[in-house]
Parts: structure tokens; C-alpha cells; sequence
């Protein structure tokens, strides 16, 4: 089978296509045939060996895949610890999900790690209330597309979007922000980035901030949270780390950091499982609108991650294992 594969860490140019045997399935595992395959942040770290699980090398990057068993059968959306860039993939059936019909690859990839992420930080992370404001950090990404209107959905009083170019302020807004601000603000200023955060809520704190920026963005979107708010920190694509969170802080306060990584939902699938039901049914209701970010051939695939990694992108990347 094609495949990308890495023997050396770096940034996307350690990604080669090369020719490997098929995968053997492991205990329970089945062996499917990928349609799709998904790309996410998270890989630009996996190349780099700068994830929160230590990578060994040589590694097929890809967390998601949709596919059908080899031989035919239903086709389903899945997640796995890796391998997912390629034309084959053993997986264990537990982590997959029939995807409806009328749900594009592109739209069930989309939920399945991107969506899963934004569901989870709005339900069992931050316990979203109706009537609470929402900050989403790089909202007019993949996991910021769906966060935006999974809160919407369930009722938030006020939803502010940061985004980094007047398109994909505008996208944020025609997918239900309120309101969106520049995260360029922050990039000298954390105060600064606090002060457009309260104003963009009618000049009161906030109540939720989804955060993966790191730096002065983390810095600001805590200081705006209310009494009470939670920030949850899901990712860091500043590369830098912010500074450390002092307690006295937080009880002076009374508001939360929270740190979320859906790799802790998927050892308990039935967290999966409920998050799954709901957006696939969302989506093949018309009710949650993925945004497809684009389609790249495997072959450039160092390409796709040059253009996620230089926000030169917005909503879900995919990629085709056929060309």
C-alpha cells in the first residue's frame, strides 16, 4: 500500500509517500480500506516529536480515517493512535462509526476528532450553560468551525470568535459568532487582547474560553474570565507555552483552567460514543455545518500541512489515499 511515512523528525518535509506492506490486524482489530483520511494540528506536532505523546520513529501520522472493512461493507468514520495516512489501516472496530448517508467523507472526518474536541470542551469540560458567553480561540478552524455552533446550538448567550484575517472573521460570523476580534492583539499585549475580549461582550468578562494558542492569548483569555469562568486549554499552535498559572490567582477569582485531550476519551468509548451519535445526527439533519477546508492529494500532503501550519487555511483538511 502508499503511505506517508517518517523516519526522521522535522517539519512537513520528513513526510515521504513510500510503498509499505499492508497492515496485519491485531488482536480485534479489523482491516479497512481508507476513502479519506483526516489532518489536524495535532499531526504538525507528531512530525516534530513535539506531542503530548511521545512519538517512535518510523510512524505513519493520521488519527482518523473513513473507510470500509476490507472485502465491502458499511462505510464508517474511525480514530486510531496513528497510521492514518495511507491507503490501508488496521483498526479497532470499537473506535468507528457509520457514517449516514447524505454525510460526505469530509464531513464525517470533520466530527470525528475535530468535533468530538468541541463537543467534549463544551459539554464535560466547561458544562456550558445556556445564557453563558463563549470565547472561541482560532475560531474559523476546524475544531473552532463546530465549537462555534455546537454553542449556538445549545443555547449561549453570546459567542466571540478570534480569527486572524477579516475572512475568517467574516466566516465565524456567518457560522454564528456575535462578534470576533483580531488574536493579532495579543501578539505584544496580553492586556490588549483581555480589553477586545470584554468589549466584544458588551464590556462585561467572560464566562468560557476555548483556547490552543499558548502565549499572550492564553494570558488574556484568562484574565477576562469572570467569577466563575472556565478557560480550557486544548492545545498549544503558538508553540509557546504560557506562563505558569498561579493558584492565589484562580481562588482570588474563583475561576478554572481546565486542560482537555480527547486521547482520554477515546480509553473510555463511550464518551465517544455519545459525542458521535449527537454530531453525525446533527449533520445529517443540516443542523451542524462542517466546513470542508480542502482536499490534497497524498502526495501533498507536505503541502497541506504547510498551509495548516501558516493558517492559510480554515475548517477540515482532508486527504485522498487514491492520488
Amino acid at each position: 500500500m502508499r503511505a506517508v511515512q517518517i523516519t526522521r523528525f522535522g517539519g512537513p518535509e520528513v513526510m515521504d509517500v513510500v510503498d509499505l506492506p499492508d497492515p496485519v490486524p491485531g488482536d480485534g482489530e479489523q482491516l479497512f480500506d481508507i476513502s479519506s483520511s483526516g489532518v489536524n494540528f495535532a499531526d504538525t506536532h507528531q512530525t516534530e516529536d513535539s506531542y503530548l505523546a511521545k512519538q517512535e520513529l518510523p510512524l505513519i501520522p493520521g488519527a482518523e480515517f473513513v473507510g470500509t472493512p476490507a472485502g465491502g461493507g458499511q462505510r464508517v468514520v474511525g480514530l486510531l493512535p496513528g497510521g492514518g495516512y495511507a491507503e490501508k489501516v488496521a483498526a479497532h472496530p470499537r473506535l468507528t462509526w457509520p457514517v449516514p448517508d447524505g454525510v460526505t467523507d469530509e464531513q464525517a472526518l470533520a466530527v470525528v476528532l475535530q468535533g468530538a474536541t468541541a463537543w467534549h470542551l463544551l459539554r464535560t469540560s466547561t458544562h456550558l450553560s445556556p445564557g453563558e458567553s463563549v470565547v472561541v480561540i482560532a475560531g474559523a478552524g476546524g475544531v473552532g468551525t463546530l465549537a462555534i455552533q455546537l454553542a449556538k446550538h445549545w443555547g449561549a448567550g453570546r459567542v466571540i470568535a478570534t480569527a486572524s484575517s477579516p475572512e475568517k472573521r467574516q466566516l465565524a460570523e456567518s457560522l454564528g459568532a456575535d462578534a470576533t476580534v483580531d488574536p493579532a492583539l495579543a501578539e505584544d499585549d496580553a492586556k490588549a487582547f483581555t480589553a477586545a475580549l470584554r468589549e466584544a461582550n458588551g464590556g462585561k468578562k467572560v464566562d468560557i474560553v476555548l483556547e490552543m494558542t499558548g502565549g499572550n492569548v492564553f494570558a488574556g483569555s484568562l484574565s477576562a474570565l469572570a467569577p466563575f469562568g472556565r478557560l480550557a486549554a486544548y492545545g498549544m499552535a503558538g508553540r509557546e507555552a504560557p506562563a505558569s498559572v498561579a493558584v492565589p490567582a484562580l481562588m482570588g477569582a474563583s475561576r478554572a483552567v481546565i486542560g482537555f485531550w480527547l486521547a482520554h476519551c477515546m480509553t473510555r468509548p463511550q464518551m465517544m460514543d455519545e459525542a458521535m451519535t449527537d454530531l453525525l445526527a446533527l449533520t445529517a439533519a443540516g443542523d451542524l455545518r462542517p466546513v470542508d477546508g480542502g482536499r490534497y492529494p497524498l502526495t501533498a500532503v507536505r503541502e497541506a500541512h504547510q498551509d495548516l501550519r501558516a493558517r492559510r487555511t480554515t475548517g477540515k483538511l482532508t486527504l485522498d489515499p487514491t492520488r
